[in-house]
């Protein structure tokens, strides 16, 4: 059984102020998607899950059918407000999605088979993707879930600070914790993380996670359980947020292991506007040394 990528696409990107998931960056109209989901292809994945609001199906449908039809089987997952509740009412100034876990939680219904995660509005190169098809084929199971890890050097913005899972890792090389550090920059010859945690400054190759985990279906369990136990203790805290490292976390401390997935290739993202400029620069340079075409569905 091949494996799946799940895109979560479902977040409306408050910092970057319009909804970049759907932006187009490359010079035929690509988003960033397009070139995961051709990687992905490329790598031997055998289905494309777009987890996404339901107000916006017909907007995705309208962009990728044309390009994925007698490519790639693919579907939708829906992630809203008011599913896993049990019951619960959603609090009047509750108005973002519950988090990443959630994103996950909601697709359980479409995916039965291995499968990776990643952001829509991420660029995660093609030997990320070779790695992870490996792994989902050869390694994942009940027991052994991974992470793709990158550099953080690799991660940075030239135009405002960025929040970053960091790994720590155990003897084995394992991932042991996901650390969430925020406001971190380059500043001078170093790497600041400005949040008041320890170290204040990191080594510009320490291990970070970029949301690019892979799974096996048994972990559709630890969500469920997870989220419910989220629920009862955060559910009127208006900006609260149920992530995917929390549940890995759970999972690690009840004796799972998951593997760290060192990757090379490029990594770049949008966090803020003046990000986009850089992103089709460094498409456009792909494109040149070969690894894209200047139509990626043409």
């Amino acid at each position: 059984m091949k494996p799946t990528l799940v895109i979560l696409a479902a977040g409306m990107a408050s910092r970057y102020g319009s909804m970049k998931q759907v932006e187009a960056f490359g010079p035929s109209g690509e988003t960033i998607m397009d070139y995961s989901i051709a990687d992905a292809i490329s790598a031997g994945f055998g289905k494309i899950v777009f987890l996404i609001r339901k107000q916006f199906e017909s907007n995705f449908r309208e962009l990728f059918a044309s390009k994925l039809d007698g490519k790639v089987n693919y579907e939708f997952a829906f992630q809203e407000l008011d599913m896993y509740l049990d019951g619960a009412e959603i609090p009047a100034e509750r108005t973002k999605p519950w988090g990443t876990g959630h994103a996950v939680l909601s697709t359980q219904n479409v995916v039965k088979e291995p499968f990776a995660v990643i952001n829509a509005d991420d660029f995660y190169g093609a030997d990320s993707f070779k790695k992870a098809f490996g792994f989902l084929t050869a390694g994942a199971d009940e027991k052994t879930y991974a992470v793709v890890g990158y550099n953080l050097m690799n991660t940075l913005s030239d135009h405002g600070t960025v929040n970053r899972g960091v790994c720590g890792l155990d003897a084995n090389g394992n991932l042991e914790s996901v650390v969430e550090r925020y406001n971190i920059a380059e500043q001078g010859a170093v790497v600041i993380a400005d949040d008041g945690q320890e170290p204040r400054e990191l080594s510009k190759d320490t291990t970070v996670s970029m949301n690019f985990w892979c799974f096996h279906p048994s972990i559709y369990k630890w969500y469920e359980e997870q989220f419910k136990l989220f629920i009862k203790e955060n559910i009127n805290v208006p900006k609260s947020e149920f992530l995917i490292p929390a549940v890995v976390d759970h999972f690690i401390k009840e004796g799972g292991v998951v593997k760290v997935i060192k990757t090379d290739a490029p990594w770049f993202g949008v966090t803020y506007k003046e990000d986009a400029p850089a992103v089709q620069k460094q498409l456009n340079d792909l494109i040149a040394q070969g690894a894209y075409t200047t139509n990626l569905w043409g």
